[in-house]
């Protein structure tokens, strides 16, 4: 559709017909993906702990440890990203979590830290240092939830 649209001149052009088909369907599609999801969603049962496990099984607070190195340590991006990669290949090797490590671990690869970065691993503390609109914390999502059950 984009392509045809892309290719048009300025005035009517006769491939303006071939875009029917293609809204058409799509609009048949996304109706029946709706009420799929819909039912998904009714049905539902979360299992909270199975979730928390999963979530807390990889290295899922390594960009909250290059943010931190970024913002308390003055690094580039890209530095921060190098060394936030030496310390997941550690954990990796060390068959650990990055919660698991020691910070005597942790400056052995940047000796900047302090014990002050062992709160960045922890994943209900990554998850509420989101507060941005549209973040993860708690607290924005139960304001997103009661805005949603007024409308």
């Amino acid at each position: 559709m984009l392509t045809i649209l892309k290719g048009l001149p300025l005035s009517y052009f006769k491939d303006m017909q071939d875009d029917k088909e293609i809204v058409f369907t799509s609009y048949d599609v996304l109706i029946n993906c709706l009420k799929i999801l819909d039912e998904v969603l009714k049905n539902i049962s979360p299992n909270k702990k199975k979730m928390y496990e999963l979530a807390n099984s990889g290295f899922i607070t390594a960009t909250d440890l290059a943010d931190y190195l970024v913002k308390n340590h003055s690094m580039s991006f890209r530095k921060a990203y190098q060394k936030t990669a030496e310390i997941v290949n550690f954990a990796e090797k060390k068959k650990k979590k990055l919660n698991e490590l020691k910070i005597e671990e942790l400056k052995k690869i940047e000796p900047k830290l302090t014990t002050e970065v062992l709160k960045i691993f922890d994943l209900e503390n990554s998850v509420n240092s989101k507060k941005s609109f549209g973040g993860t914390s708690f607290e924005n999502i139960k304001k997103m939830i009661m805005k949603y059950k007024k409308i």
